[in-house]
C-alpha cells in the first residue's frame, strides 16, 4: 500500500486555533521575556517541559485557570494580565464569529505593529535601567532621542 507523504503545514496562523488561546499565549511569551526567562526555565519552575510552554505560547494548548494562575505568579504578573486587550464580548456573553474574525486578523500582525511586544524593546528597556548612574542614563536617553529626531 502506497502512502502519501505528509504535507507540511504552512508556518502562518492556523485558523483552527482559538484566538483567545493565541492572545493568552502571546501575553505569556511577552511576560516571560520581560522576566528574562527561557521557556526551559519557566517550564522547570512550573513543573512543565519547555515544549509545553511552547505550545501554550503558540496557542496550540489551552491553559487551565489554575495553571494560568501558577504561571502568572512565577512571572510576577496578575492573572488578569493575560486577558488585557481582548475584544469585548457581545451583550449576550458570546464572542461572535465576526468579532473573532477581526480579532484573528489582528493577531496575525500584532508583533510587527506593537513595538512594545518586540523582544528587542524589552531588552533595550531592561538594559537602560541597568545603567545605575542617573546622569549617564539621561545622556543615553538624550542620545537616542537625538538620533531618532534626525531620522
Amino acid at each position: 500500500m502506497k502512502t502519501e507523504p505528509l504535507q507540511k503545514r504552512p508556518a502562518k496562523y492556523d485558523e483552527r486555533l482559538n484566538p483567545i488561546d493565541i492572545h493568552i499565549g502571546e501575553r505569556l511569551k511577552l511576560s516571560r521575556h520581560a522576566a528574562d526567562m527561557t521557556q526551559e526555565q519557566l517550564g522547570k519552575a512550573s513543573g512543565l517541559t519547555f515544549q509545553q510552554i511552547q505550545k501554550y505560547e503558540k496557542g496550540n494548548s489551552r491553559i487551565s485557570a489554575s495553571r494560568l494562575y501558577q504561571l502568572a505568579s512565577f512571572l510576577g504578573v496578575p492573572a488578569s494580565y493575560f486577558f488585557e486587550d481582548l475584544p469585548r464580548a457581545h451583550p449576550d456573553g458570546e464572542l461572535h464569529m465576526s468579532v473573532l474574525g477581526v480579532f484573528s486578523e489582528s493577531l496575525k500582525s500584532v508583533a510587527p505593529k506593537d513595538k512594545l511586544l518586540h523582544r528587542e524593546t524589552i531588552e533595550l528597556i531592561r538594559t537602560y535601567y541597568r545603567v545605575t548612574d542617573s546622569k549617564k542614563r539621561q545622556k543615553v536617553y538624550e542620545l537616542i532621542k537625538s538620533i531618532a529626531d534626525q531620522s
